[in-house]
């Protein structure tokens, strides 16, 4: 007897039910994972438009010279007033040198002056005493020529003799104020080479270039025996004490942000780490508005385009020593806005 057997759409129909059933759970799975995505839409303001910024501290030489050593390295930790350069300081040394040099000098001259002061003043005292001795015995003489109890000639040389004291006298005199009209002068030569002092000491200190802050080393264009100018940027100093994140938001996002929501943060390099923070605040201006050739909408064709504008986040919780963050980092943040 001849076996009955399926034919091949008989045998493809058990396998039916467990097509509609994956189908069935596959469209499941994208509901809940459409409806939550919807849901979260409602709850969050997301941009990944969005870094994380830090301080940066320029190290610039203040005054010219050549390089005569670098201790900073690439990625080094220092702290503020660490030394990082050193540069040729035998030129400086000699300018101050002969500051202080001028300086002695100064006040040399003061001491000379004031000594001289003293002694026209000693001067004068004498030729004060001398001038009333003569006066005194020209008024005596004067009343002996009256009497006629000496002759002419006596009296004419007393009465010269007055006239040369009282002359004395006064030239004592003029030169003491002179002297003493010298010495502001001279103290003020002194205070400008006490400034020229502390100028050659100043630019002396310079040669030490220290870390104004403390952070990491991020970015080193100095080598020995480098001849570098005045504010030349000899090393990127990234600050180690704050970091905060920039996020530039679309213009139409903005009416759901604003200062103190919360904010949760993802970043790039630790996509299974979330960290905590909120909004800080939002820029005046749109970053267009800060760029170096800012679009003039008063000329040409005008197109509409969505602008952003920065919003600072600051992290709530301290970053974890296990996730170290940098700055320029990309992330991606989302405000909670409801």
């Amino acid at each position: 007897m001849a076996e009955n057997t399926p034919s091949g759409k008989e045998a493809e129909r058990p396998s039916n039910p467990l097509r509609i059933v994956i189908i069935g759970v596959l469209l499941a799975f994208a509901l809940i994972w459409g409806g939550s995505r919807l849901y979260h839409s409602f709850l969050y303001v997301e941009t990944d438009n969005a870094q994380i910024e830090g301080d940066i501290y320029s190290v610039i030489s203040r005054v010219p010279g050549k390089v005569e050593e670098v201790l900073a390295s690439d990625n080094l930790r220092v702290k503020k007033g660490d030394t990082l350069i050193r540069l040729d300081a035998n030129d400086y040394e000699v300018r101050r040198d002969i500051a202080a040099a001028a300086l002695l000098s100064a006040q040399a001259a003061v001491k000379a002056t004031t000594e001289q002061a003293n002694a026209a003043k000693a001067g004068t005292n004498a030729a004060e005493a001398t001038n009333r001795k003569l006066q005194a015995d020209l008024r005596r003489n004067k009343n002996l020529r009256g009497q006629d109890v000496i002759s002419q000639a006596e009296f004419d040389g007393v009465n010269a003799g007055a006239q040369a004291a009282s002359a004395q006298y006064a030239a004592a005199g003029n030169q003491y104020e002179a002297s003493l009209a010298e010495i502001p002068l001279k103290m003020a030569e002194v205070k400008k080479r006490e400034a020229e002092l502390r100028e050659a000491e100043l630019q002396l200190s310079y040669t030490t270039i220290t870390a104004p802050a403390s952070g990491q080393v991020s970015k080193k264009n100095v080598q020995p025996g480098q001849y570098v100018a005045p504010g030349q940027q000899l090393i990127a100093l990234v600050g180690s004490k704050d970091l905060w994140i920039v996020a530039n938001f679309k213009e139409t996002q903005l009416d759901k942000i604003a200062p103190g929501l919360p904010v949760i943060i993802k970043v790039d390099a630790y996509p299974d780490k979330e960290f905590k923070g909120k909004v800080e605040s939002l820029s005046s201006g749109t970053g267009a508005k800060f760029a170096l050739l800012p679009p003039d909408n008063a000329s040409g064709n005008f197109v509409k385009v969505t602008q952003r504008v920065p919003v600072k986040i600051i992290f709530t919780d301290k970053p974890d020593t296990h996730y170290p963050l940098a700055a320029g980092m990309n992330v991606v943040v989302e405000v909670k806005v409801k």
